[in-house]
């Protein structure tokens, strides 16, 4: 139990270490804000698609294809439930907050937090299940969470489908099931760049952080009520789910853990690209990573200690 905590709490603490860097780095002018956006594209174009080559570059076995087919499911029957839940929150909030807090609450940092912790805490075996949720976070969000912040007249399947991490989940996808190795320069590019994702991930969200104005962002009420749904209830609620499944160990672990982690930037960049007001939005990410500090170790343990 003691090494479990241990192990937990000193992979997020390295997290956030390099989330420092990030921070101090903005705050000294050697970081600028607008290369952050730059930067956000290099993960999302070159790295995450890294990622998804790289993960499923392993020996296909039936019980690897049962595991991905388990995992596929239980994700798509998650994300429905979270969607039908995330309608019941919020109601008295006006309705240009409405969509906002509802996908703030419902879609976490899957990629660039999510993976780094299952990496440190699970390994490679985890890896895998951790892509193929991305790729339903993908879908979900280019489709329900456009449709939450813009109106269902800007979502569009055609943007869901069309975007680096559907596309890459998908060439990654066809590779393993038609056991195609990479030429090892290949191979050994995307493993290269997928070692970026941890270091360069939390630099951005360090260097992010350092622009909110921390003072007004604990005053907001609304970022309390938000958190606690992202960071607790949404956990609770995938344990509760997810125990009468009996589900693999592994699955059941990163589901968990996926599930506690805080609200994704893609909140912001969706505010950015449909013209609604992002404030809202960052401060919520920023809020929700300062506040997975503590919850987020302990989601992690209980996932560990239940998934048994």
């Amino acid at each position: 139990m003691m090494q479990d905590i241990s192990l937990v709490t000193g992979s997020v603490l390295t997290l956030f270490l390099v989330m420092g860097v990030g921070y101090a780095l903005a705050k000294l002018g050697m970081l600028a804000q607008s290369t952050l956006p730059q930067l956000s594209k290099i993960l999302l174009y070159a790295v995450t698609p890294a990622i998804m080559v790289d993960c499923f570059q392993v020996e296909r076995t039936l019980e690897m294809d049962r595991q991905l087919l388990e995992a596929g499911g239980v994700l798509v029957g998650i994300y429905l439930l979270y969607i039908v839940l995330g309608q019941l929150c919020f109601r008295r909030r006006p309705p240009e907050e409405q969509g906002v807090m509802r996908f703030s609450a419902i879609y976490g940092n899957t990629g660039f937090m999510g993976l780094p912790l299952i990496d440190a805490v699970l390994g490679d075996e985890a890896m895998m299940i951790t892509v193929i949720a991305i790729g339903v976070f993908n879908l979900a969000s280019w489709t329900h969470g456009v449709a939450c912040i813009g109106g269902k007249e800007n979502s569009s399947l055609r943007k869901a489908v069309l975007n680096p991490g559907v596309l890459s989940f998908a060439v990654a996808l066809v590779l393993y099931l038609a056991r195609v190795d990479l030429p090892w320069p290949v191979g050994n590019a995307a493993k290269d760049l997928a070692d970026l994702n941890t270091p360069l991930a939390m630099i951005v969200i360090g260097a992010q952080m350092a622009s909110a104005d921390l003072k007004e962002t604990f005053r907001d009420v609304r970022l309390y009520l938000v958190s606690a749904v992202k960071l607790l209830v949404m956990p609770a609620i995938t344990i509760l789910v997810l125990l009468p499944l009996h589900l693999n160990g592994i699955i059941f672990t990163t589901l968990v853990i996926l599930s506690g982690c805080p609200t994704g930037g893609s909140s912001s960049l969706f505010c950015q690209m449909l013209n609604r007001d992002s404030s809202l939005a960052a401060k919520q990410v920023t809020f929700s990573t300062l506040l997975c500090i503590v919850t987020l170790p302990l989601v992690t343990l209980a996932a560990r200690i239940l998934g048994t």
